[in-house]
């Protein structure tokens, strides 16, 4: 259990980390969305409050204002499904078992897994308002949403007639000094190249590399992270033109919006000697050039028999390493009218291999849907190219900035009452799900606000208590002074 003991933290404050600790406990990666589902369930029906439960595991809690005068509603939205990641020493199985987590000083951490604060702590936290007899607010519709991380399809399907509210806060933000007004939308290319084998005699060789940072693909994708993917990818280009070797299979990455952090290849090689002298000398090539952001990058390398092998045959393999290795990966443009602000950018998630076919899916993000439009087509005129079957899958809407929004100024007033200083008020370039609730409900005064969480999708996540205190105090406050409006 989390020991916060020694914090002397309010009986609010502590339900929040006692709720995120019980469901932290609950198998919810994208798409395993019942048992959660049905926890929130259970939740308004312990507590006497009507609830919606969809088809999609979409969950609507409602709850009267706590006072006895008109207030206007407010929506309080998170959602409910993390992007697991787990460490190779890792043997946690995330469809079955529960995180462990543990406190570690300011922090909460995972054991060897992401922590799923994203977005745990927002569900933790509405549910804890939710429970409370003594916190002040206006009428509330909480919305908790399935699979947002695979392209926000809960808050896609979500009908939302349901919903009367015309002012939102979504707590899915990650800085605790920032209020979000805009995001960007995006979509996911699915590439299946179709591929041949033939039977090759020679020597297995695994290759593995590890040690990356990995990241969030809206958040990190501008900070030089190395995606593992496109590196095999280029290791591999580098191998067939210098060593003749075959490749037998290619995979990578577990969710399309994590920059991945490994990849696995198997080759076939005829002169083994040769092929491991090379692969000494292009991981220090490759660790030289990436050092700076990448200084635990290793390239691990496995000896097998010598047998025969099922290898992509050569037609198959110039068609796959060419598109893997000349297709755009990263930042593709930068924002003409905000300083820093990725405007369009794409991540090469995940590469598959089956015995007919390989899989690249992309996840393509941008604030500007014309952009995205003409990015979208690029990637899958390179998948043609490659006689791939193409999809586009998880369309979302850019969340575009609102001039005028009250719920926007009074977080403001209440940042500056809290600190003593003003807040920062951004744009994103990663996707939120206010984007899909803005577009739905006309007029939605809509923003995106969250406590300090650091290393999102990465078995690095960590969970600031101090800034979730703060926070949540604040949200208390914003709460509150809905009710005097």
């Amino acid at each position: 259990m989390l020991n916060l003991a020694d914090l002397n933290l309010t009986p609010q404050a502590q339900r929040v980390f006692e709720i995120f600790e019980e469901i932290s406990a609950i198998p919810r990666g994208s798409g395993n969305r019942s048992k959660i589902a049905d926890y929130c369930e259970s939740f308004a029906k312990k507590h006497g409050l009507r609830y919606v439960h969809d088809n999609e595991e979409n969950i609507i809690i409602f709850k009267k204002a706590t006072e006895n005068k008109p207030a206007e509603p407010i929506i309080l939205q998170g959602h409910l499904d993390i992007v697991f990641q787990k460490t190779a020493e890792c043997e946690l199985d995330f469809l079955n078992d529960g995180l462990k987590i543990y406190r570690d000083g300011d922090f909460i951490k995972a054991d060897g897994t992401t922590l799923g604060a994203d977005n745990g702590i927002a569900v933790a936290s509405i549910l804890a308002i939710l429970e409370s007899d003594n916190i002040p607010h206006p009428p509330i519709e909480a919305v908790f949403t399935a699979d947002e991380e695979i392209g926000l399809l809960g808050a896609a399907a979500l009908d939302k007639s349901l919903l009367s509210a015309k002012q939102m806060i979504n707590l899915d933000s990650e800085e605790d000094d920032t209020l979000t007004v805009s995001c960007a939308g995006g979509n996911d290319v699915i590439l299946d190249i179709p591929l041949c084998r033939e039977t090759v005699d020679g020597y297995l060789i695994n290759l593995s590399i590890k040690g990356l940072m990995g990241g969030h693909s809206g958040v990190e994708i501008n900070k030089g992270r190395t995606n593992a993917n496109v590196l095999m990818s280029k290791i591999l280009k580098h191998l067939k033109e210098e060593c003749f070797v075959n490749i037998i299979s290619v995979n990578g990455g577990t969710k399309p919006n994590a920059i991945p952090n490994n990849c696995t290849a198997s080759i076939c090689v005829k002169d083994k000697e040769k092929v491991l002298l090379w692969l000494q000398n292009i991981e220090t090539m490759y660790l030289d050039a990436i050092r700076q952001n990448e200084p635990d990058f290793c390239l691990e390398v496995q000896k097998g028999d010598d047998r025969d092998y099922l290898c992509f045959d050569s037609k198959s393999t110039e068609k796959i390493i060419n598109l893997l290795t000349t297709a755009p990966n990263g930042v593709v443009k930068m924002s003409e009218e905000i300083d820093g602000l990725v405007e369009t950018s794409l991540n090469l998630g995940i590469i598959t291999t089956y015995d007919d076919k390989l899989t690249a899916h992309y996840s393509l993000r941008s604030s500007k849907e014309t952009e995205l439009k003409n990015l979208t087509q690029q990637i899958l005129q390179a998948g043609k190219n490659a006689n791939a079957n193409t999809s586009v899958v998880g369309f979302y809407p850019p969340w575009e900035y609102n001039a005028v929004s009250p719920l926007r100024e009074l977080y403001k007033h209440c940042y500056k009452e809290l600190y003593g200083k003003e807040i920062k008020v951004e744009a994103i370039h990663a996707g939120l799900e206010c984007a899909v609730f803005a577009s739905a409900v006309k007029n939605l005064d809509c923003i995106s606000v969250g406590p300090n969480i650091f290393d999102v999708h990465t078995t690095n996540e960590r969970l600031s208590i101090s800034s979730t205190v703060n926070f949540f105090g604040l949200l208390l406050n914003v709460l509150k002074k809905c009710c005097e409006i």
